[in-house]
């Protein structure tokens, strides 16, 4: 705090000068080049950032950024022209600086993360992306948080520092899913005649790709089933919908084609306590 009023001090000490015809001329010679320079500056930028696809969504941002460091700038050398050091407004500003940066230590690091992830684009508005436990559809990326809507309903603000930090899984970015869903079957019922069943409940599914087919393996052997695994690819919006449908077509087809679904039996026995009187062999 001491530093910073001595640098108030010294500007207003420096304040007290004699602006004379010659300086006030070179004031506003150097002020009306660098509003030119700066507004040449400026349509550069606003060109560089409009080729640059990945920083379509920070271009305001930065185009303020720009445009503030400049005149800034211009202001300096303006300061500097007339006499007025210009140490010590840039110390008066590095220890401003350095208390707000203090103040707002969680709301920039959120502000990092939120360029890193309009820079990067991990993720876009529309995708169903899942990090740190938390699963939903993207709705707004804004430069503090990122916006999910889950399943239920429900919209959960996220930090960006968080998101940044974290692994993210896009689910909707590639376009298409693997399914993959797994059937156990008696022992008794011959491999081909399951492949059969499962190609028949497929049949009946729509919003499956043909492209790559579906496949179909026998995976375990079981206590008592025989375990087979049913892989097949869909788009990304439709994989619920596929994933709950096979569920059900399958067992209707297992049903048609005679296919036991097995599943794990358990049998009690009761002993029947003898009288304490019975002579035992």
């Amino acid at each position: 705090m001491e530093n910073f009023v001595n640098a108030f001090a010294n500007i207003s000490t420096s304040l007290r000068l004699d602006l004379s015809i010659n300086v006030l001329i070179r004031l506003a010679f150097l002020l009306g080049v660098g509003s030119l320079v700066i507004r040449f500056v400026m349509k550069l930028a606003d060109r560089m950032l409009t080729q640059s696809k990945s920083l379509v969504s920070l271009r305001v941002y930065l185009r303020s950024a720009i445009q503030i460091c400049l005149w800034f700038l211009l202001v300096l050398m303006a300061a500097e022209s007339i006499g007025i050091p210009t140490s010590s407004v840039v110390a008066a500003f590095s220890v401003a600086g350095l208390a707000v940066s203090l103040a707002l230590q969680n709301t920039l690091s959120n502000l990092a993360g939120g360029i890193m992830l309009l820079v990067t684009k991990p993720f876009q508005v529309g995708d169903f992306v899942e990090s740190d436990g938390i699963s939903g559809t993207i709705s707004a990326i804004a430069l503090s948080y990122t916006t999910f809507i889950t399943p239920d309903n429900k919209e959960i603000f996220v930090p960006n520092s968080q998101l940044s930090a974290a692994k993210v899984i896009n689910y909707t970015a590639l376009g298409t899913r693997r399914v993959e869903l797994f059937f156990s079957a008696s022992y008794d019922a011959p491999t081909q005649t399951v492949k059969n069943a499962i190609h028949a409940a497929l049949d009946t599914v729509p919003k499956i790709l043909p492209d790559p087919a579906p496949v179909i393996w026998l995976s375990d052997y079981e206590s008592s089933s025989i375990r087979y695994v049913l892989r097949l690819w869909t788009a990304s919006p439709d994989y619920w919908d596929v994933y709950y449908a096979l569920q059900e077509a399958v067992r209707e087809s297992f049903a048609q084609y005679g296919v036991e679904m097995t599943y794990d039996h358990l049998n009690v026995h009761i002993a029947q306590e003898l009288p304490h009187d019975t002579p035992r062999s």
